[in-house]
Parts: C-alpha cells; sequence; structure tokens
C-alpha cells in the first residue's frame, strides 16, 4: 500500500460518524405518525400519559390520538386504515373478529374494580327505577350497543333474573348522558366517570346500581388492537408501543404523578380541571392474557352475541 493510499482510507475513516454522533442521529429521526382511536373514559389513561410525557416520542412513535364518540366505530377506523391503532372494548373487538375482521391485541387500558364505583346504572330521577327489574320495557342508553357496558350490563340483568330482551337499549355516547337523561330520550343510562358526577350534582339522575363492583376483578375493559398486517409488518412498532404502556403505567403508579396524569386526561377527555380533580382512574394493565379474553368470549357465547368460536389465541399480537 502506498504512502498516499494509506493517507487516503485513513482521512476516510476519520470522516465517519462515531457511534455517539450515530445515536445522536438516530435521536434526531423524525418518529412514526401513529393515528389513534380513544372514547372518553379514564381507561386510555396510560395512552394520553405516554403522549404528554413524551413517553412514545422517545421509542419513535408519534402517536395521535383521534377522539371517536362511540367506542364500536373504533373497528371500523382500523379496518379502513384511517386508524393504525385503537382502544376497542374486549366485546367489540370480539364481535369484529367474529364477523371475519383480522384483527390483534396488542396490550390493555383500564380493568375492572371493585374499588371503581363511577361506573353504574343512572335512573332519571322519578323513574321509578331501583331494580334490574325495573329496567323490564324501559329505554336504557348504552354507550354502544355490543360493546363492553351493553354486555356487562345484560350479564347482571341475567344474575338477577331478567331477561335482557325485555329491555329496550338505546345508542347513547358518554358525552350525550346528561341530555338525554334531562330530555327524557332514556329512563336510565350506563354510565361512568364524569359524565356520571354531571348527573348526580345536576340532581337529573340517581344511581340504581354500581352493578360492575359484582363483576370479576382485573379484566380489561379496554384492549388496544391493530390490523394483523399492520402488526405483522411493524414488530419495532408494536414492541415500541407496548414498552410505553409498561412505562406510562409504571408513571402512574406513583403518587406524586398524580397531578400529570389528571392534566393529561383533561386534556383528551377535554374536561374541566376540577372535574377531573374528582374522578376516579379506571386501574392500567398494560398486559393482557389470553385467560382474559377467553372470559369476555365464552361471557358474550352466553348472551347470543357472538355466532362461531373466536379463535383467541391467535388474536395475540406477536413482536
Amino acid at each position: 500500500m502506498t504512502r498516499r493510499l494509506f493517507l487516503r482510507q485513513g482521512a476516510a475513516l476519520l470522516a465517519l460518524p462515531t457511534w455517539p454522533a450515530l445515536h445522536a442521529r438516530a435521536q434526531t429521526q423524525t418518529p412514526t405518525p401513529i393515528s389513534y382511536g380513544y372514547s372518553a373514559v379514564s381507561d386510555f389513561a396510560t395512552v394520553f400519559v405516554g403522549v404528554e410525557q413524551g413517553l412514545f416520542q422517545r421509542r419513535g412513535l408519534a402517536l395521535q390520538p383521534t377522539f371517536i364518540p362511540l367506542n364500536p366505530t373504533i373497528i371500523p377506523g382500523l379496518q379502513s386504515g384511517s386508524l393504525q391503532i385503537g382502544g376497542p372494548t374486549p366485546t367489540g373487538l370480539l364481535q369484529a373478529v367474529d364477523a371475519g375482521l383480522d384483527l390483534v391485541v396488542l396490550g390493555g387500558g383500564g380493568v375492572l374494580s371493585k374499588q371503581y364505583t363511577e361506573l353504574g346504572l343512572v335512573a332519571k330521577a322519578g323513574s321509578g327505577i331501583k331494580t334490574a327489574a325495573d329496567c323490564v320495557g324501559r329505554r336504557i342508553g348504552v354507550p354502544g350497543v355490543g360493546a363492553l357496558l351493553h354486555v356487562t350490563f345484560r350479564h347482571w340483568l341475567k344474575m338477577n333474573g331478567v331477561d335482557a330482551a325485555q329491555v329496550r337499549f338505546v345508542e347513547a355516547p358518554f358525552p350525550q348522558h346528561a341530555d338525554m337523561i334531562r330530555g327524557g330520550a332514556v329512563d336510565a343510562v350506563v354510565s361512568g366517570g364524569p359524565f356520571m358526577a354531571r348527573i348526580l350534582e345536576s340532581g337529573q339522575g340517581t344511581v340504581a346500581a354500581y352493578y360492575t363492583t359484582f363483576l370479576p376483578e382485573g379484566y380489561p375493559t379496554i384492549v388496544h388492537a391493530a390490523r394483523r398486517d399492520w402488526a405483522e409488518q411493524n414488530p419495532s412498532l408494536v414492541k415500541a408501543f407496548r414498552e410505553t404502556l409498561v412505562e406510562a403505567a409504571a408513571f402512574m403508579a406513583k403518587k406524586s404523578n398524580d397531578a400529570a396524569v389528571r392534566e393529561a386526561l383533561a386534556k383528551h377527555l377535554k374536561l374541566p380541571p376540577p372535574v377531573v380533580a374528582r374522578m376516579q382512574i379506571s386501574p392500567p394493565a398494560p398486559t393482557v392474557t389470553l385467560a382474559q379474553l377467553q372470559w369476555w368470549a365464552a361471557l358474550m357465547k352466553e348472551q347470543g352475541l357472538l355466532k362461531g368460536d373466536p379463535a383467541v389465541a391467535k388474536l395475540m399480537a406477536k413482536a
């Protein structure tokens, strides 16, 4: 090798970026935009925290939360591609899979908890609805026919000897519950969180039953889902999304972060800070198990809401 060639190659090597420079360059790369669909409940708190604390951003995800008034319509958004990830209820997901859609679960949001008492049947003042039997022939608003609160409420009716077919169910998005009660469009609503509190504080309604306290503890109320083809084509994004949920749940577990968590909820649920300051927050559980999905599938099968037997084991996304 000639001295001139040696010097030329040496100069080329010196011109190569060092590891710190490469790392810094990777950190400045544009994050991948992901449109995420959510509805107006605290079960999405880990997603909101992940966005506001920059946890998604640090993992290369530019998550763009999109509010969806009726939770069941998150599924069509996923199928059309307008949403890459969304948070349907387990019941909505299972119905979609039963209908032939190819979706997978990436993780979980909130869970059923006996300690969570901001969820229940709220009856219009003067309606006379105090028990499950009083719901027969009445118009009951639910935030999505076939969605989780509809399915669990039907289960509670059965536990109390009432045939759900004798109850008239009306789709009622959470933000409209107070107006629908006040205007007489429904006799009662299955409501929760600040929307339930608004009705109670106004005197327009009363709690007839905290019916979810009779249900098993720890089962997911929201699952983060995506189309299977998208998840399989983007395993690194799925992994980053899951890791962020875990970190956000750990952030929420620290009492010192409570104010930041509630600030994120206020922003994305579009609620006044004083309202959010008083509301309960659904306990986060970023991981969903096969047994939990099987429980939901069995409950829906019992109610005749599934025609077939979804291959639940295949619903867990790989990453």
